[in-house]
């Protein structure tokens, strides 16, 4: 007896989208989205669920890589909730 072939998932990428300058989105699937967005201090990597309703973001600080994440219904409340996490987590004054 021999077994049915194997399927094998392959991973994909998120390609630009034409419409919407800095985004993101899965080719295939344009309701999930990503963005990636920074200042001096933080990087913010915005994934929307699969179905675009609601957003996880990653917070990174970037002198020191720490970070936290956010979900929320909103990319603006998610970002909000990790930075708030994230200051939160990192002491104030230099790092060395």
């Amino acid at each position: 007896m021999t077994s049915p072939p194997r399927r094998r998932d392959r991973w994909t990428s998120f390609v630009a989208d034409p419409d919407h300058p800095r985004v993101l989105h899965e080719e295939g699937n344009p309701a999930h989205r990503a963005r990636v967005e920074h200042d001096r201090a933080v990087l913010l990597v915005h994934l929307s669920d699969e179905d675009g309703d609601g957003w996880t973001t990653l917070a990174v600080d970037r002198a020191t890589r720490r970070y936290a994440v956010g979900q929320a219904p909103t990319q603006l409340a998610a970002a909000r909730q990790a930075v708030e996490s994230l200051r939160a987590e990192v002491p104030a004054g230099p790092q060395r």
